[in-house]
């Protein structure tokens, strides 16, 4: 009835980068694409060894679950950030951001051959995860464009929607979205947020699913939830979430 999985990510091998996150990588070109593959490969025994029904690749190629899409996108300079309030200033009130400094494009596919490298060393069904569009757009400081988070995110749910539908034909069983900026503002999920998650998802032929979350167990984020006293956003998100086209819902 019930399968079992891992919301996405593991953490990555010592030998591969240190705790923490963005951690610069220890290794630089083949060396680390080696590693990296070697890191996928462990990662997946150890799942298939656990029993678990649903398989990643531990989102161990990237050093940030949103960064790592980033990458793959013209006009965003990861290298000289901003500084901006994310999350409503939830957990501090501002944070070192990406740059959108130029026309965000996909260069190419982003994830897709790190799908099909995963697909190759299993017959278990294969999750891959995208950030989601809401999440993204709160998590970069706007330079070029300048119409806010709303119209942000709907062109990277445009961006997001291609590469789910390149993931799907890689192999890709189920495509993941995250967005923690659904327990966040929850006034916004139900203006816009949906709609940005549905065009993301839009003619995706695999599982759609989407993550929401609190945030890392990061000291920040830790010190938040320790005097947070107000825990009712599920009540808002999963109501809009059950008559979307979701078909799996993945909570902290």
């Amino acid at each position: 009835m019930l399968e079992t999985s891992i919301v996405g990510s593991l953490p990555k091998p010592s030998w591969l980068a240190q705790p923490g996150l963005r951690a610069p990588w220890q290794l630089s070109g083949d060396e680390l694409r080696a590693a990296q593959d070697d890191a996928v490969r462990q990662a997946i025994r150890e799942q298939e060894e656990a029993g678990l029904d649903v398989v990643t690749d531990g989102e161990l190629r990237r050093r940030h679950y949103i960064g790592g899409f980033l990458d793959g996108l013209t006009g965003v300079d990861q290298d000289r950030t901003a500084k901006k309030k994310t999350r409503g200033g939830r957990y501090a009130e501002s944070m070192d951001v990406p740059r959108i400094v130029g026309d965000v494009r996909r260069r190419g596919p982003i994830l897709v051959e790190a799908c099909r490298f995963a697909r190759a060393l299993t017959t278990r069904r294969l999750k891959v995860t995208l950030p989601g569009p809401m999440t993204m757009a709160d998590d970069v400081a706007d330079e070029h464009y300048g119409g806010g988070h709303q119209a942000l995110a709907m062109r990277f749910a445009e961006l997001l929607n291609a590469e789910a539908r390149d993931l799907v034909d890689a192999g890709a069983d189920i495509v993941q979205f995250d967005e923690p900026c659904f327990n966040v503002f929850v006034d916004e999920v139900e203006q816009w947020g949906m709609e940005a998650l549905e065009r993301s998802m839009d003619g995706i032929r695999a599982t759609k699913a989407v993550h929401i979350c609190y945030g890392y167990g990061t000291p920040l984020v830790l010190a938040w939830k320790s005097r947070n006293t107000s825990w009712g956003h599920y009540g808002v998100t999963l109501p809009l979430l059950a008559r979307s086209s979701v078909d799996q819902i993945s909570v902290e």
